[in-house]
């Protein structure tokens, strides 16, 4: 009786969390393609970057302080619930990042859907809390379950991906521990989240790998090898956009100017260049690597577009640029080994985002989803190996150590295996080692 009473409430919750964050997320790819499509058809508006970072910088200033923190805050109140979160961060975190895509930043989307979910779940828990029966009411740590719950359907409905946002909504919090509370909730909101996107008329990218060749002791190697590049790229990316972050804050005391002045240099760049392949998501430069050869810095200046637009304070996403960044590095490293180029852009796409997110089987859930389940094996090994090379360190700073990636180690900073094995809700103020604040 028990577990059907316990299934019975997760089920409604779970269904209306999926349908706030499937709604949020089809406006939130309705408004980008919009965005999209303007910015190319109106190419002056680059010149405006400088302007919209003011602008968005302004509105944040003014009116979202306390939402600025965006993923960390969420994962902050997983961790350490103190206070609801605000509503306002659903339409400031859209508006902002709407800002962002159609005047030129290279930013993603994921930072947004998952922040409009979470920020519409954390408001229906909190009238849940007070209205519904007691066998329905949220008690205790329900809260953090329905926060978890609302990364998963924004993850799941914004990419297409109902099985990596389940499994994301658990993994994110702390990487080497998944909280296994939240499993049915984040999988019925994940579900039905990008069921009601797709209900709504929105559609995403289908990505192709027609030949996937039988995983042979060449194949793992070259798997491992590549594994380890991506693991260094995510690492090199997120330590980038973590120091360019400080710098701002270090040099530019009032906010507004931070990407005021990120905008200037970021248009400037892409004067220089004479090409815009380098902001926004970046879709068809992400197909692109899957069909045809692409020059071999391409990976390298999304990275410095997009940890410039980040670190400056432009809002949006980092998930959709590590896409691209591991995409067109898979493309240019597949001339060097015997896999195909499609099959390393697949791993690449995946394993970068496994590395810097800290979500190895997230990752190759995504990429069973995504390219089919042949590319499991070698999406796999690589998330893996991208996971364990990328450090500590990851592009979300509130993320904790649940389990050190080297277990084989005796000792950790001084501390014994078993000392770092943290429970978030008894050390509160753990973070990962070498995280950049």
């Amino acid at each position: 009786m028990q577990a059907i009473l316990y299934l019975a409430k997760w089920l409604s919750i779970g269904c209306i969390i999926g349908i706030l964050t499937g709604t949020s997320s089809a406006a939130l790819l309705a408004s980008l393609d919009w965005a999209t499509d303007w910015r190319e058809s109106h190419q002056w508006m680059l010149l405006m970057l400088p302007f919209a970072g003011l602008l968005s910088g302004l509105i944040y200033h003014y009116w979202g302080k306390n939402v600025e923190a965006g993923n960390n805050l969420l994962l902050e109140e997983i961790h350490d619930p103190r206070t609801v979160i605000p509503l306002r961060m659903a339409p400031l975190v859209l508006l902002g990042t709407t800002i962002s895509h159609l005047f030129g930043a290279s930013v993603g989307r994921e930072g947004t859907a998952v922040q409009m979910g979470a920020s519409l779940a954390d408001a229906l828990s909190e009238r849940l809390r007070q209205r519904l029966t007691h066998m329905f009411r949220l008690h205790g740590k329900d809260r953090r379950i329905v926060l978890m719950a609302g990364i998963s359907g924004g993850f799941a409905s914004v990419f297409g991906t109902p099985l990596a946002g389940m499994l994301f909504g658990l993994e994110v919090l702390a990487f080497g521990k998944v909280h296994y509370d939240g499993l049915f909730p984040c999988a019925i909101a994940a579900i039905v989240g990008d069921r009601i996107t797709l209900a709504w008329g929105l559609h995403h990218q289908v990505y192709q790998i027609q030949i996937v060749p039988a995983l042979t002791i060449w194949g793992l190697l070259t798997a491992i090898v590549a594994g380890a590049i991506f693991g260094l790229t995510a690492r090199l990316f997120a330590t980038l956009t973590h120091q360019i972050s400080a710098y701002f804050k270090a040099k530019i005391s009032y906010p507004p100017l931070r990407p005021f002045i990120g905008g200037i240099l970021v248009s400037i760049a892409i004067q220089v260049i004479g090409t815009t392949k380098y902001i926004g998501v970046g879709i068809p430069s992400i197909v692109s690597a899957f069909h045809t050869q692409l020059p071999p810095w391409d990976f390298a200046a999304k990275i410095g577009f997009t940890a410039l637009s980040l670190g400056s304070g432009f809002k949006g996403g980092e998930v959709t640029p590590l896409f691209y960044i591991g995409a067109t590095l898979g493309n240019a490293i597949a001339p060097l080994t015997i896999l195909p180029a499609p099959l390393l852009a697949g791993m690449g796409f995946v394993a970068v985002f496994a590395g810097a997110a800290n979500t190895p089987l997230t990752s190759t859930l995504m990429a069973i989803e995504l390219f089919g389940s042949p590319t499991g094996s070698y999406a796999g090994i690589a998330c893996i190996v991208s996971y364990l090379c990328s450090g500590h360190a990851g592009i979300y700073r509130s993320q904790r150590v649940g389990l050190s990636k080297y277990t084989a180690l005796k000792h950790h900073e001084g501390k014994s295996i078993s000392a770092i094995d943290i429970d978030s809700s008894a050390n509160p103020n753990s973070k990962c080692p070498g995280d950049i604040s």
